[in-house]
């Protein structure tokens, strides 16, 4: 199934896509898509409805963020090894983890905004994915037991404040809009070839990353099981999981994001963002 978040900011209802594409109201099953609700036995509480009593809404209304108030967004670092090596670095021998702070987290077409100050802010499509039940120490062949679904991610960083500000890259990868999720989750069961995925990100029309999920150093149960190891991951947590080449910083002049742009990304089944640029100033 497809699940997603409609309304204005802090106004969201959850929803569900059905097989006529229309949007159907899940407000009488659960309150939202958090923490609270993002596990397999709410999953099961909504098959077993009748989805077509539900109430329909507005097409029209904002789509926001996938996942309300999760509690870790972990980000994966050089995780796709033509990106690696298009930044002359070796590939990592295990997975590069970092934080991406839950107050960057928006919806799918809401605007990015260059931070103050900034003259680095780059681009990064990847495959997002949210955790359904507590997972700690698990192995590799239990870890996509506790995966719940599938979501585009824009991994936006700011690779002066990533790099250059101290040798931590939370501070580049955390502002304010940095973190598009959506529009929605797909349910693990209906993405079997989830490692099989084109990706793709334009700016201003112009392709920018053209990739595929297959070609991931460290895969999704992999990552699972070693995330698990670091850290208890908890049902509403989500991970993005690496991008492949393509991005600004690379670039023979770099190019990185000033304001005005427009910035369009999608993964196979998991739709697309389309986001309108901004500086601080705006």
């Amino acid at each position: 199934m497809k699940l997603l978040r409609l309304g204005e900011v802090g106004f969201e209802k959850p929803a569900l896509i059905d097989d006529e594409n229309d949007y159907r109201d899940l407000s009488s099953i659960i309150k939202d898509l958090d923490p609270g609700t993002l596990n397999f036995n709410t999953l099961e509480k909504i098959k077993s409805t009748d989805i077509s009593k539900l109430p329909k809404l507005d097409s029209k209304l904002r789509i926001g963020a996938c996942v309300s108030n999760p509690s870790k967004f972990i980000g994966i670092g050089l995780n796709f090894k033509d990106h690696a090596e298009e930044q002359n670095l070796p590939i990592p021998k295990e997975p590069i983890i970092f934080s991406k702070f839950t107050s960057c987290i928006t919806g799918p077409n809401d605007p990015i905004v260059v931070p103050k100050g900034s003259n680095h802010t780059d681009w990064e499509v990847e495959l997002g994915f949210v955790i359904g039940k507590k997972a700690l120490n698990v192995s590799v062949d239990e870890a996509l037991n506790y995966v719940l679904g599938f979501f585009l991610v824009n991994d936006v960083s700011e690779r002066e404040f990533q790099k250059n500000r101290g040798l931590t890259w939370d501070k580049g990868k955390g502002f304010d809009t940095f973190g598009p999720i959506g529009p929605y989750i797909v349910t693990k069961d209906e993405l079997p070839d989830f490692q099989k995925l084109n990706m793709f990100l334009n700016v201003n029309g112009k392709r920018m990353q053209t990739g595929n999920t297959e070609k991931m150093i460290f895969d999704i149960k992999n990552l699972v099981s070693y995330m698990s190891s670091c850290m208890s991951l908890l049902p509403g947590d989500i991970c993005c999981t690496g991008t492949p080449p393509g991005v600004g910083e690379n670039m023979k002049p770099p190019y990185f994001l000033k304001g005005g742009e427009e910035v369009v990304l999608g993964i196979d089944k998991l739709g697309e963002q389309k986001h309108k640029v901004i500086s601080y100033k705006d």
